[in-house]
């Protein structure tokens, strides 16, 4: 039997700091699922994009770290087509992990350049829209890692308080669609919603 604070949820969002532990704990969820049965598989969804060097090598940092840590968890890139990744890799046997919804709403709303350019992205209310109907149609269990940023001061600069609104505005509609949500801070959880 699993930890109940590890009990797999349809779908959970976990919020948290930067450094908080909300990628490890994500990362403990999708263990407990792979430990639970030989024929239950996981999947990374990784939104981050390498825009410079010292993102490129955190990036692979992140990829050897979890290769060590979770070797049967597959991964795959996908920085702003999120919806579709998630309808098309979600199955009753396969726990699919998104790390981070803070990139992917980063990608919408500020891409790389070249990203958008290369894709016919649509509007971010349209990809959200998307997510949410997504995630609502999920066969398999769904981890998602957000950023919680709105715990300090206001920002000054306008876009910077822009980004901090629709963050904060993504994971509330996310949070809506999931059974559980767990907040890390120091990393320990604490459960919000369950």
């Amino acid at each position: 039997m699993l930890d109940a604070r590890l009990r797999v949820a349809r779908r959970e969002l976990i919020l948290g700091g930067q450094r908080s532990g909300k990628s490890r704990r994500a990362e403990s969820v999708a263990q407990s699922w792979l430990g639970a049965s030989k024929t239950h598989n996981a999947l990374l969804i990784a939104t981050a994009q390498p825009g410079d060097a010292e993102m490129r090598q955190r990036i692979e940092r992140h990829q050897a770290d979890r290769a060590r840590r979770l070797p049967r968890l597959h991964s795959v890139e996908e920085p702003l087509a999120l919806a579709q990744a998630i309808a098309a890799y979600s199955a009753p046997q396969t726990l699919v992990l998104v790390d981070c919804l803070t990139l992917w709403l980063t990608n919408q709303l500020m891409p790389a350049e070249g990203l958008a350019a290369a894709t016919d992205a649509p509007a971010p209310e349209v990809a959200l829209a998307a997510l949410l109907q997504a995630l609502r149609k999920t066969s398999g269990p769904v981890v998602l890692v957000s950023n919680e940023i709105g715990l300090g001061l206001i920002p000054m600069g306008r876009e910077v308080r822009d980004f901090v609104d629709a963050l904060g505005q993504l994971n509330q509609a996310v949070a809506g669609v999931c059974e559980r949500v767990t907040l890390m801070a120091a990393g320990l959880p604490l459960i919000l919603k369950d």
